[in-house]
């Protein structure tokens, strides 16, 4: 349930309001202080509840009344702060007359606030009351004994004596490796960790290798535990001597086990008796990346060749080897013929699938995207269901399905496991994601600015909450709740998606806890009064929504979305997140000004031509992205915005992106150091004095700057030097023919990630060579002379080098270093004549692209030497190069050859 984490969402804004609010909220101060002091009470009792995986009607009952307390209590608190805030922001007259007419307005909220308060104090107080109703008492101190026996039942297919040989479709290669690592010489012990999400058919496969004779006379001893059901390490190393001892019938030491219960005898046991043993210990299903620290003191390494192989849902998990020699094997989803075959093979009793089911049996195999317990579970379902009506509504319904079909309850089980784990800051971030379309790529960026928009981000001192966020999806992706679709040229998750099972999943607990609703057109929309809602369908008018003036979110998934309705947005005063990324909208109405709550703003790719000029009065406003639209000039209201952080407004040009100007900024016509929390600044044009102002914005990490001349050198050098928390650098010269003068800089920004510098270069900047964190460079138009290459080799972290129309040269010559680098482009290089490639330089390149280089008359010299290079892409006018050397490129396992327009 994600209940307890509401609870601590909303402890977390009275928190908030008691330490920078006192003051506004007066009189009232002692009721929110004592309210927090209930709700931290009530937590502790849902996290008790949730631990012990309670299930009754009335404890659900309990529950939900519960949730709907926090609701009413968050909605006081918002809108008193609006009201209060909505005062304080008058200015001059305005705020004189209030001051001195309209203060009784204020004491009256204060005592309607507290009069809600108490009320829900004293709702609060008779909680004890409804749990002795709904007999929900028998959580505190009650036995544990259900539950694991709960547990059992979730764990029952996937014990190794249950394992089904036709589950195991597609997983030949994965069983060769492990049992070659299971079987070798190597004397030392090993640590193995096979690592996947729920369902994926880790314990299936082990299973299967445990269970194979072979394997197992090669072991003196063998032991299976399954670790989710043991509490202590008492509990697994007796399980561990049990295991052993059954597979040996040495019943004498099992005994003396129980009566040495002690952790130091049990330990003493454990490694007399395997200390000239060659054993192997399967731990499945580990959760805590702390476990093998706590329990290898009792399995020792005698240099037998033992082995201990582990499965968890968490890449941590199975990376955490503690100084062990350990390999991981990543379970990867079934191939789509792979998934086909299973599914038949359940749905159909081995026949092939009748043709007017077809495109709905594809659906289905589609949803579940590879996973096998899904496809087993699915496909046993429908071998019952005859008609094509009751396949479609299968198909339109899965959620449904998940939650009320007995023969679904097991998938449901296993992967709400993964979501009860979750730390409760992770429960939301992870049900957030479902409001995204499926299959929907989710930009890293955009999700973290979300979560910290919405107040999921917990505070931490000395880190920025954009590191906590990432920290964040970090672990949700390590637990393989979120994949990982895309990644940037340092390997960083560039773009993530949720799993098909995942998300029904996580929209049912979304709908049952109110967290939020995803209306694509088969339910009505005032069904649920959820706090954040996504419309993924223009079938619906969104004014005949009752529960509007709750949204803290609204996501508008629409093409077709001319305009944003005026009447709409007087019923959103409390929203905190408005995104209408690639909706058709041409303009936004101008009461938007009343979103005070508003966070973040999100209107890449819409047609908006231009911004209110009151969007001023959006003091809470932290990301405003107006990427891709047809804004050229922000108001001047903009300045007003104090708690900007993120302020994204660059637009590319449309056709050849090899032209020199394939990009621009927007013009920012007030002073932009008015805006002293902006962290990202992508980015701007170079007007007035706009590049000095730059100079005091020392919180900015990511800047772009279009429109440079040669005369605005020093003032550029001078304030790019004060930014020592610079991480991305995109500068732009005013046409193809001005020069990018930067010599004056004397050191480059100690942390510099990514540069992109377009226009000429008289010769390669003297700091390129101190650039030690750069993983991306991107020269475009520079026109060089001089052989960039000496002066970037050594750089140790380089794995992306992009160069368009950057060298005159007639020569390249990779003589050593570029150590890390992955990918490398070569474009629009006239003059050059020869590319050489000296052994040991680039040793980890994975990709390389030659585009219009005309001149060019073979490949590569020493294009052999790169035995990781997997992928080579040619222009067209290029591909005659591979028919002249083809067995300088047999190793390279995929060329494409492509059309290139400049």
């Amino acid at each position: 349930m994600a209940t307890a984490a509401i609870l601590q969402h909303l402890i977390d804004i009275i928190l908030s309001a008691l330490k920078n609010e006192a003051s506004l909220l007066g009189g009232i101060y002692d009721k929110f202080y004592n309210l927090r002091r209930e709700l931290e009470s009530m937590k502790s009792f849902l996290e008790d509840a949730e631990r012990k995986q309670l299930k009754s009607e009335g404890e659900k009952t309990w529950v939900a009344n519960v949730r709907d307390i926090a609701y009413q209590v968050e909605d006081i608190i918002d809108e008193f702060m609006y009201f209060v805030h909505q005062q304080h922001s008058r200015g001059g007259f305005s705020q004189l007359f209030h001051q001195t007419v309209r203060i009784p307005k204020v004491f009256w909220l204060r005592h309607r606030i507290a009069s809600k308060l108490q009320n829900i104090n004293n709702i609060i107080k008779v909680i004890p009351e409804w749990r002795d109703r709904y007999g929900v008492n028998n959580v505190e101190g009650g036995s544990s004994s259900n539950y694991l026996d709960h547990k059992w039942s979730l764990y029952r297919r996937d014990s190794p004596f249950f394992i089904k040989e036709d589950d195991l479709i597609g997983k030949e290669e994965e069983t060769q490796v492990l049992k070659g690592w299971l079987m070798d010489r190597d004397l030392q012990q090993i640590l193995i960790s096979v690592v996947g999400m729920g369902g994926s058919g880790k314990t299936t496969l082990v299973g299967k290798i445990y269970n194979n004779e072979t394997v197992k006379r090669r072991f003196d001893c063998y032991a299976w535990i399954t670790v989710s059901q043991s509490n202590t390490r008492e509990e697994l190393f007796r399980s561990l001597i049990n295991e052993f001892c059954q597979g040996r019938k040495e019943h004498q030491l099992s005994s003396l086990s129980k009566s040495n219960s002690s952790f130091k005898n049990l330990v003493v046991i454990l490694t007399e008796y395997l200390k000239d043993k060659k054993y192997l210990v399967v731990l499945d299903d580990v959760w805590d990346i702390n476990l093998w620290d706590a329990i290898n003191v009792a399995l020792p390494d005698n240099k037998l060749g033992s082995r201990i192989l582990l499965t968890t849902r968490n890449k941590d998990v199975g990376s955490f080897s503690s100084g062990v020699r350990s390999h991981i094997l990543s379970i990867q989803p079934l191939k789509k013929s792979e998934a086909w075959d299973l599914f038949c093979q359940k749905a159909f009793l081995g026949e092939s699938c009748p043709s007017e089911l077809a495109s709905l049996a594809t659906e289905l195999v589609k949803k579940c995207e590879g996973l096998p317990l899904a496809l087993v579970a699915l496909g046993g379902l429908m071998s019952s269901k005859k008609s094509i009506s009751d396949w479609r509504s299968v198909c339109n319904n899965l959620n449904w399905q998940l939650n009320n079909n007995h023969m679904l309850e097991f998938v449901k089980s296993i992967l709400l496991l993964s979501f009860n784990d979750l730390p409760y800051p992770l429960k939301h971030c992870f049900l957030y994601c479902c409001l995204f379309p499926e299959d929907y790529l989710i930009r890293r960026k955009r999700l973290i600015r979300l979560w910290i928009a919405e107040g999921f981000v917990q505070q931490v001192n000395r880190i920025t909450p954009e590191e906590v966020a990432e920290n964040y999806l970090m672990e949700l992706i390590a637990r393989s709740m979120l994949q990982v679709v895309l990644q940037n040229q340092s390997g960083r998750p560039k773009a993530c998606k949720m799993h098909d099972i995942l998300r029904e999943l996580a929209l049912s607990i979304s709908e049952r806890e109110k967290f939020c609703i995803v209306y694509n057109g088969r339910i009505a929309i005032e069904e649920c009064k959820a706090r954040r809602l996504s419309v993924q369908t223009t079938n619906e008018d969104l004014e005949s929504y009752h529960g509007m003036s709750q949204i803290r979110s609204l996501f508008m998934f629409l093409m077709h979305l001319s305009s944003f309705p005026n009447t709409l947005v007087s019923k959103l005063k409390l929203l905190r997140v408005l995104d209408l990324e690639d909706a058709t909208i041409e303009k936004l109405p101008d009461g938007i000004n009343i979103l005070f709550n508003l966070r973040y703003l999100n209107l890449k790719g819409t047609r908006v031509t231009e911004l209110p000029k009151n969007i001023g009065k959006l003091r809470n406003l932290e990301t405003l992205n107006i990427k891709e639209t047809l804004i050229r000039e922000l108001p001047k209201g903009v300045a007003e915005l104090q708690n900007l952080r993120n302020l994204i407004m660059y637009r590319y040009n449309h056709g050849n992106s090899h032209q020199f100007q394939y990009a621009s900024g927007t013009r920012v016509p007030f002073k932009i150091n008015k805006l002293k929390k902006l962290q990202v600044m992508s980015f701007i044009e170079a007007e007035g004095d706009v590049i000095r102002q730059l100079g005091s914005m020392t919180q900015l990490t990511r800047m772009g700057i279009s429109n440079l001349r040669a005369g605005d050198e020093e003032d550029l050098c001078s304030s790019i030097l004060n930014l020592k928390k610079l991480r991305y650098l995109f500068l732009m010269a005013h046409n193809e023919a001005e020069f990018l003068q930067m010599d004056a800089l004397l050191s480059s920004p100690p942390h510099l990630d990514k540069l992109i510098l377009v226009g000429r270069l008289k010769r390669v900047p003297h700091w390129f060579c101190s650039l030690k964190y750069l993983t991306y460079l991107y020269l475009h138009w520079s026109r060089l002379n001089e052989d960039l290459l000496p002066h970037i080799a050594a750089l140790p972290h380089l794995g992306n080098l992009d160069l368009d129309n950057a060298f005159i040269g007639e020569e390249l010559h990779f003589s050593k270093g570029f150590t890390k680098l992955r990918s490398l482009w070569l474009t629009n290089f006239p003059q050059l004549r020869a590319i050489t490639i000296e052994k040991g330089a680039m040793p980890d390149i994975q990709l390389l692209s030659l585009a219009s280089c005309a001149a060019l008359d073979l490949l590569p010299q020493g294009i052999e030497f790169l035995t990781n290079l997997h992928t080579l892409l040619l222009s067209s006018d290029s591909s005659s190069l591979v028919e002249k050397d083809h067995s300088k490129v047999q190793h390279i396992q995929k060329i494409e050859i492509f059309q290139l327009i400049l």
